[in-house]
């Protein structure tokens, strides 16, 4: 998930995609949701804001990284001992991260991006830094095993994999550019490099289309997402202007549906076909505006210390275990992992 520090900033939908008439759609929370661990710090020392959470591939292992210079991995039997044990639903665990965490692995910088390569068997652990080097880790020796200083000094916001073999990595920056590159060769071969905004505005999100295709999403701090297509990045096949201010995530529901959030508190879903928006969800608080009524709302007022403010939800990720089950872990700006249980709800 993204750091959560101070975006680059350059919502209602468009009232041509609503019907004439039409009462706007109220959404429902389909999971009850419980606690179920607290992760904090005993020392003393400033807050490790947790700006990327990410499950591995097998969802039995997770990693968090944040302004600490750690990248933390933790098994979900530890990070949740009541699916093992047995206890009730209603107490909460808390833990310490020094005890945890199964491990951690030190790096040069602040991170502000996590993610498992694909086809490493969960091994490899890609991260994009404040200082604008993309690196792999080998989670194994824990140790680096690739290294990339292209974005010329400047925070890289996200990095990602394609899901097709060869893997490619791509990376976007306060740089204004969005590179892709091949993690196989030393230093990272640039292969293809665009600058989505004409006013060189920061690259905040990319993502492959895990759902097959030659499709590759970009958020930029234009308010726009745009869509390429890796055989030839030229110039966008694929334009989404509606969010008010920077769009700081891009996700694909399928392959022809498109999710967009932005720090103008909405989320907006996309037909990739023709680029019409479908829907807003509104719901976050962004600059002391509601946005809406969220379906199920949590604070951190359980793990706040005392004289301390409450802080905000940094980073979030989430697991489905069948059709039932899942897991939200959610980061703080104050270093606090909140790990939830959900289960979903009976509409009959």
């Amino acid at each position: 998930m993204k750091n959560s520090s101070t975006l680059p900033s350059q919502t209602e939908p468009n009232p041509e995609a609503k019907e004439e008439g039409k009462e706007e759609e109220r959404a429902r929370c389909e999971w009850n949701f419980s606690l179920s661990t607290i992760v904090s710090s005993n020392s003393m020392g400033a807050p490790d804001t947790l700006g990327v959470i990410e499950f591995d591939p097998s969802d039995s292992l997770l990693a968090t990284g944040g302004l600490a210079r750690k990248i933390r991995i933790y098994s979900l039997n530890s990070l949740l001992p009541h699916e093992s044990s047995g206890e009730g639903e209603d107490s909460v665990a808390l833990l310490d991260h020094a005890n945890a965490c199964d491990y951690y692995i030190c790096t040069p910088a602040k991170l502000s991006s996590l993610r498992w390569k694909p086809g490493s068997s969960g091994r490899i652990l890609g991260s994009g830094d404040y200082d604008g080097v993309i690196m792999e880790y080998d989670l194994e020796r824990r140790v680096p095993v690739f290294e990339r200083d292209e974005h010329g000094g400047r925070r890289v916001w996200t990095m990602g994999y394609s899901h097709w073999d060869p893997v490619l990595g791509a990376s976007g920056s306060d740089d204004g550019t969005m590179q892709m590159w091949d993690p196989r060769c030393d230093g990272g071969k640039c292969l293809a490099m665009v600058q989505p905004s004409v006013a060189r505005s920061s690259v905040c999100c990319v993502e492959f289309n895990p759902f097959g295709g030659a499709l590759i999403a970009v958020g930029c701090a234009d308010r726009r997402a745009y869509g390429y297509d890796v055989r030839r990045m030229v110039a966008p096949v694929l334009v989404f202007d509606g969010h008010q201010k920077t769009v700081t995530y891009v996700r694909f529901l399928d392959h022809h549906t498109l999710v967009s959030s932005g720090t103008d508190g909405c989320l907006k879903m996309w037909h990739t076909e023709d680029q019409s928006l479908v829907r807003t969800y509104k719901g976050h608080v962004s600059a002391r505006r509601r946005w809406g009524e969220p379906i199920w709302v949590h604070g951190f007022e359980q793990a706040a210390q005392a004289g301390c403010d409450q802080g905000f939800v940094s980073s979030v990720c989430w697991r489905q275990v069948g059709e039932d089950q899942c897991t939200l872990v959610a980061g703080g700006s104050d270093g606090v992992l909140q790990a939830f249980a959900g289960k979903r709800r009976s509409f009959s």
